[in-house]
């Protein structure tokens, strides 16, 4: 026991050697945050978990922006693979994108010109590049539809491959919305060609 005079009190403390304690992350975390930060040891652990938290903050985002790039890939594939289906069936470039357009109508409810200035998208960039993972997962599924669908009911024409992908994206839409997702009402996210991954 030490005794200690201070401004003319008396104060006794003790000191005796304990175990070390051996604690998970997420403990040392709580006792990191619960301490005294005018302690050096406290306030290096409060400093070491916000830079963690930030560091697996970026990474998350990070994953999430990647997902969105793989999926506007994806995209793009799937729509280059059914232009040249819907070629070999009679429609042309004008033609599919007279299709494509219908489909976006069917999904969002609103035309690919309209739907573009509600998301504040500019008119010579794709809807697609500005749109959210799921979106652009909803049209891929929609085109992925249309292509097997075209081939297996052996369609020919405009007409009847654009009633086939309206009612793919009518199907796609009925199956979001069921599950309380307006795919026009999600925000626009920034714009993909942003998006550089190394």
């Amino acid at each position: 026991i030490l005794l200690t005079s201070a401004n003319g009190y008396i104060r006794f403390s003790a000191e005796r050697e304990v175990d070390n304690i051996f604690l998970t992350r997420y403990a040392c975390y709580l006792v990191a945050q619960n301490g005294d930060s005018r302690k050096q040891e406290i306030a290096f652990a409060q400093n070491y978990f916000a830079i963690q938290t930030r560091r697996a903050e970026l990474v998350e985002q990070r994953l999430i922006e990647y997902e969105r790039v793989q999926a506007r890939t994806k995209l793009a594939e799937t729509e280059k693979l059914l232009s040249g289906v819907l070629y070999e069936r009679g429609v042309d470039n004008q033609g599919f994108a007279i299709i494509r357009s219908k489909g976006d109508k069917a999904l969002f409810h609103m035309d690919t010109k309209m739907l573009k200035r509600k998301l504040g998208v500019p008119d010579s960039r794709p809807l697609a590049d500005f749109l959210p993972t799921i979106s652009i997962k909803a049209k891929d599924f929609a085109a992925e539809m249309t292509s097997v669908n075209v081939q297996q009911k052996d369609l020919y024409g405009q007409t009847a491959i654009e009633n086939e992908h309206v009612d793919n994206n009518v199907a796609v839409r009925d199956m979001l919305v069921g599950r309380g997702i307006f795919p026009e009402q999600i925000p626009a996210n920034e714009d993909i060609a942003a998006r550089v991954f190394l």
